[in-house]
């Protein structure tokens, strides 16, 4: 396997039960292609025996690359690791719950050998997701349309597939704080979106929840705009001649009618605004402050506990059908 066409990188956490399942589907999907190829499971810090399911699996037509984590780092994590070490001329990202169905890998694989360079996988509609994270997730996408240095294509998640030079480029991207969908999106190159019906999960449950999605969505906007302290700019100053205005009257009101001691209870008010609207403009400018704390420590994106190859047990099938030596 020294020439790998085309690589598939798996970010697992917690995947144990439908692992077998998934390797069953992806392998039919891939072997027919005739192709050169390998999958990396990336074991970000499982709690389960995901990583034994994993060992357990036949490489078949394919490599198997295991990165094992020293623990949880998160899924933006994994998904750097599992392009780090993708030894494919294209790399495609999928998840091992069967949402992404493996089945589509064909006709992305067409589409980049017609030179696509990126090809995004759209979810036809969102009929999976709770009224409440379908509605945040379309606040997110108009949010990002409009603050955004770049945009941030609607309903396309991790699942897609990657031309080595696009994963070159993203190899030299190596900030801390890692908004993957946004990355994807800065770096450009050709691209083409397919969609797909999002399947009901194999097993388990979702492990993105709402406090975690949105400090997701939080990461996002304060890593590619810095619209937030720009608008606070523009609210403080305004404020500041709302404040300029609201004295000339009550000097103007003091002059004409003298200096009268009511109104304790609306200047209370005006500072507790005040107050909280500093508070919020402090919370703000932190995030920002934050993590540019976080990027000067320079601490590396994951750490690996160990990392393993098994070659290929069987011969691939050519693209003629005929078993290739």
């Amino acid at each position: 396997m020294s020439d790998v066409e085309l690589s598939i990188v798996v970010p697992c956490y917690n995947e144990a039960p439908g692992m077998e399942a998934f390797w069953q589907r992806l392998t039919r999907a891939v072997a027919p292609l005739g192709l050169a190829w390998e999958a990396v499971f990336v074991n970000d810090g499982s709690s389960d025996a995901t990583l034994e399911a994993i060992s357990r699996l036949d490489p078949g037509t394919g490599a198997v690359q295991v990165i094992d984590f020293s623990r949880n780092f998160g899924k933006e994590a994994a998904i750097t690791a599992g392009l780090d070490h993708a030894r494919g001329a294209a790399v495609i990202i999928i998840d091992a719950d069967l949402q992404h169905p493996p089945e589509i890998i064909p006709e992305m694989v067409r589409l980049w050998r017609q030179g696509t360079e990126v090809v995004l996988c759209k979810r036809q509609s969102r009929d999976s997701d709770s009224p409440l994270r379908a509605f945040l997730s379309g606040l997110f996408y108009r949010l990002s349309s409009r603050l955004f240095e770049v945009k941030i294509p609607r309903d396309v998640g991790d699942f897609r597939l990657l031309d080595r030079a696009v994963v070159d480029a993203l190899s030299r991207l190596r900030e801390n704080q890692r908004f993957m969908k946004g990355l994807f999106a800065w770096i450009g190159f050709r691209t083409e979106t397919i969609e797909f019906k999002v399947e009901q999960r194999a097993h388990g449950s979702s492990k993105f929840h709402f406090w975690k999605l949105l400090n997701f969505a939080v990461d996002g906007i304060t890593s590619f705009t810095t619209v937030p302290l720009r608008l606070w700019f523009y609210v403080g100053m305004a404020l500041s001649l709302l404040a300029i205005g609201y004295g000339f009257i009550i000097m103007l009101g003091a002059l004409l009618f003298g200096n009268r001691v009511p109104g304790y209870p609306s200047i209370v008010a005006l500072v507790t605004f005040l107050g909280g609207l500093q508070l919020i403009g402090i919370g703000i400018l932190g995030e920002y402050v934050g993590r540019t704390y976080k990027e000067v420590k320079f601490r590396p994106l994951y750490v690996i506990r160990k990392a393993s190859l098994k070659e290929p047990s069987h011969a691939r099938p050519g693209a003629d059908g005929q078993e290739l030596s």
